[in-house]
């Protein structure tokens, strides 16, 4: 008798422990559909926010803005790491890394406020940026120093 009781409870303890089991699965799966359809910024919407910080970074450079220049360097780099870290599928991912001595040239022209250095970093970025859309197949997306501000609400010159 003590045996039949033993084998009831572990058949029902088996049992739960099943269940449990099969529950967590279910909630895997719906946890793994649920990063599937996650938001996932797009390559291009990288690359535009990259744009725009490159004629922002522009602006702020000639006019000595050394402080805006130096966040716009900063914003550049947080959307290159988004491109390594959310589109690893897109073979131009693997090239990004070249357009690195460029930014540190210009973030040392930038440290040093040098305007010199700083025009001659930027067009060293440029021509990196356009290297690179050559490599990838997308040269027919060339970038060139920006002639007017990409917004009118912002006041580029520095604060005294």
């Amino acid at each position: 008798m003590k045996t039949i009781i033993l084998f009831l409870i572990m058949i029902t303890a088996c049992d739960q422990s099943g269940n449990k089991l099969q529950q967590m699965q279910t909630r895997l799966d719906s946890l793994q559909m649920e990063l599937n359809n996650a938001y996932k910024p797009g390559f291009g919407e990288f690359m535009s926010s990259i744009q725009v910080h490159h004629a922002k970074l522009w602006f702020a450079g000639i006019n000595e803005n050394w402080k805006l220049a130096d966040f716009e360097i900063h914003e550049i780099r947080e959307a290159l790491e988004g491109i390594q870290k959310f589109n690893t599928d897109r073979p131009e991912s693997n090239v990004i890394g070249m357009i690195n001595p460029a930014m540190d040239s210009l973030s040392n022209a930038v440290q040093r406020q040098s305007p010199y250095a700083f025009k001659s970093s930027f067009v060293f970025l440029t021509n990196t940026c356009n290297n690179c859309h050559k490599t990838t197949n997308h040269e027919f997306n060339m970038v060139i120093i920006p002639a007017n501000p990409p917004i009118s609400n912002q006041s580029f010159k520095a604060v005294q």
